[in-house]
Formats: structure tokens, C-alpha cells, sequence
């Protein structure tokens, strides 16, 4: 069971991550856009972006990659649970479809609010979906994944994490790449005004 514990343990800390993110985007709503009589477009932009980026990284955390195919296939017992957790995310979804009506500023109350409810909804949903997966879809995993198979997603998430370290690395990578062919290139044009001037002293 050590590997089922290490592997829980992995997907806690994501979990922490997620939920810190949309902690401070619901805090951030409630203290400077709820009580607001109109939102720029930046503010709008902004609040849009950051649901865009918490959807993405919920819909890639290891719980949806790689425990919940795992549940589905060791027992049916979990059956109802998964299908409230993918409710919760047809929420959260849902009210990312409707953020995308606020475009631009918005000038008046009634809408600020309207846009605010959303925020905070898509929020909300998916704080709720990430205390239920650790209080009720962990402990029955634990339980009912069979031990070889926690072997197999301990090997998945490492393979998962390398892939994702490897494609951080490559635009890092890129960028080293270009800034020395562009260090090259000075030192090419640099390098016969040094002769020049060198023979001109002799």
C-alpha cells in the first residue's frame, strides 16, 4: 500500500495547487470586482484568463488522467460518485461558456454582477469537486484499486510529469539556442572592424 499512499500523496499536492488558484481568484472577485459599479476590458480579460487556465489544469490533473479510468475499472461502487464529480465539472464548464458572452468593459451593475455570479460559480464547483474526490473518491480508491494496479499509475504519473518537464524544457532550450546564434552573429560582425582597426595601427 506504500505506492497507493505515494501516489494519493502526488495527487494531493496537485490538488493543493488547483484549489489555492481558485481560492485567490474567488478572494480576488469578492474584494475588488463584486462591489465595483463597471469592469474595464483588462479586468474582464483578466478574470476570463484565469478561469481559462484553471479549467485547463483541472482537466490535467492525474485524478482525471489516471485515477478515475483506474476507479472505473476496479468497481462499480463508485459509479454515482463519478457521475456527481463529472456533474460538478459540466457545471464549472458551463459557466466558462457563459464567461465568454463578457467581452470588452462592462458599464453597467446588473451585468457586473451577472459577471461576478459566473466567477464565483465556476469557483465554487470546482472547490466542491476537489473536496469530494479527497474525502469520498480517495479513501475508495485506496480500498478497491488492486495493489498491481497502483504500480501502473505510480509509472503513469512519472511518465506524464517527464513529458511535462520535457515540454517546459524545450522553449527554455529554444531560447538558449537563439540568444547564442544571435551572440554568434554580433561576434561575426563585430570581429572584422577589430582587424581592421588592428591593422591600421601597424
Amino acid at each position: 500500500m506504500l505506492t497507493a499512499t505515494y501516489t494519493l500523496v502526488a495527487m494531493s499536492v496537485e490538488q493543493a495547487s488547483v484549489r489555492t488558484g481558485l481560492q485567490s481568484l474567488r478572494q480576488m472577485i469578492r474584494a475588488y470586482y463584486l462591489h465595483q459599479v463597471t469592469l474595464t476590458a483588462a479586468q474582464v480579460d483578466y478574470a476570463t484568463g484565469a478561469m481559462q487556465r484553471l479549467h485547463g489544469a483541472c482537466q490535467w490533473r492525474k485524478v482525471d488522467k489516471f485515477l478515475i479510468p483506474a476507479v472505473r475499472r476496479a468497481t462499480r461502487l463508485a459509479d454515482d460518485l463519478l457521475l456527481e464529480l463529472d456533474a460538478l465539472s459540466a457545471q464549472s464548464g458551463d459557466a466558462l461558456a457563459v464567461s465568454t458572452a463578457f467581452s470588452g468593459a462592462i458599464g453597467e451593475s446588473e451585468q457586473v454582477d451577472a459577471f461576478c455570479t459566473v466567477l464565483d460559480t465556476f469557483c465554487r464547483v470546482l472547490l466542491t469537486r476537489i473536496e469530494r474526490e479527497e474525502q469520498e473518491l480517495f479513501p475508495l480508491a485506496r480500498v478497491a484499486v488492486p495493489g498491481e494496479a497502483w504500480f501502473a499509475l505510480a509509472n503513469q504519473m512519472l511518465a506524464h510529469d517527464a513529458y511535462l518537464e520535457e515540454q517546459r524544457s524545450e522553449p527554455a532550450l529554444a531560447g538558449t539556442t537563439r540568444h547564442a546564434a544571435r551572440i554568434g552573429q554580433e561576434a561575426g560582425t563585430r570581429a572584422p572592424r577589430a582587424r581592421v582597426r588592428i591593422s591600421t595601427l601597424h
